[in-house]
C-alpha cells in the first residue's frame, strides 16, 4: 500500500534530495531509447560476419564441458546508486540476444517512488543492458532445445505478469531469482546488490554450466 498523503512528502523530497546528490548515475534513457539500442545491436550483431569463438567458449570446448545450444545469461552492471540486474538469453550459434529484467517505468521520479511504494515497470532491455563496460558480473548456463523452449517461455509469462517495480518486493534480483528458481538453480537473497546477487548466484550452484529441467 501507499504511504498516505500527509507521510508522502518529506520521503519523497529526502529521495528526490538524494538521487540529485548521485549526478549521473540514474539512467535517463526512455524505453523508446532502449529498444533502439537493441535493435541497432542486434543488427550489428546479426550479421554476416562469421562468429569468432570466445577464449572461454574455447577453453570449455578443450576441457570437454558439455554445453547446450540454448542459453541464460544473468548478468549485472552498474546503474543509480544500487545496480541492476538483468538476463541475456538466447541460441549459441546467433549473436543476436534477448534481453529481460524489471525496472521502473520512467526517470529519477518513478526509481525514487519505487523505494516507497508500487510504481509500473519496464521489462524489457534499459539503458546499459548492452554495453560491456558497464558489466560487473555474469553467470552463463546453457540448455538443450526442450528445454530452453520452457524457460523462454517461463521468461515471456513473467515479463507479462510484472507490471510493477518496488525496491524491496518487485525489483530486479526477484525477477532473475524467479528465472533461476524455474530453472531449478538455488538463488540467494534477493536482497544482495545486483554484482553480489549474480556471483552468490553462481558460487551456490557450483558454478554449473549445463542446465536440465526436471520432467514436467
Amino acid at each position: 500500500m501507499a504511504s498516505p498523503p500527509n507521510r508522502l512528502g518529506p520521503w519523497l523530497l529526502a529521495g528526490l534530495t538524494l538521487a540529485a546528490s548521485l549526478p549521473g548515475t540514474i539512467p535517463s534513457a526512455s524505453a523508446h531509447e532502449g529498444r533502439k539500442r537493441l535493435a541497432a545491436a542486434n543488427a550489428l550483431v546479426s550479421g554476416d560476419a562469421p562468429i569468432q569463438p570466445r577464449p572461454a567458449a574455447q577453453a570449455a570446448r578443450t576441457q570437454g564441458i558439455a554445453k547446450g545450444p540454448y542459453y541464460v545469461d544473468f548478468r549485472a552492471r552498474t546503474a543509480a546508486s544500487w545496480g541492476h540486474a538483468f538476463v541475456w538469453y538466447g541460441k549459441t550459434s546467433e549473436r543476436a540476444v534477448e534481453v529481460a529484467g524489471l525496472t521502473p517505468a520512467g526517470d529519477t521520479f518513478a526509481y525514487v517512488l519505487g523505494h516507497l511504494t508500487w510504481v509500473p515497470s519496464e521489462t524489457g532491455a534499459s539503458y546499459g543492458d548492452l554495453d560491456p563496460e558497464y558489466l560487473t558480473a555474469s553467470y552463463r548456463v546453457y540448455l538443450s532445445e526442450p528445454d530452453a523452449k520452457r524457460v523462454f517461455a517461463y521468461i515471456k509469462k513473467l515479463q507479462a505478469s510484472s507490471p510493477v517495480w518496488n525496491a524491496e518486493t518487485s525489483n530486479c534480483t526477484a525477477f532473475i531469482g524467479s528465472i533461476a528458481s524455474f530453472m531449478g538453480l538455488k538463488v540467494p537473497l534477493r536482497w544482495l546488490r545486483p554484482e553480489n546477487y549474480v556471483n552468490s548466484l553462481k558460487e551456490m550452484n557450483g558454478g554449473r554450466q549445463m542446465v536440465r529441467l526436471s520432467s514436467e
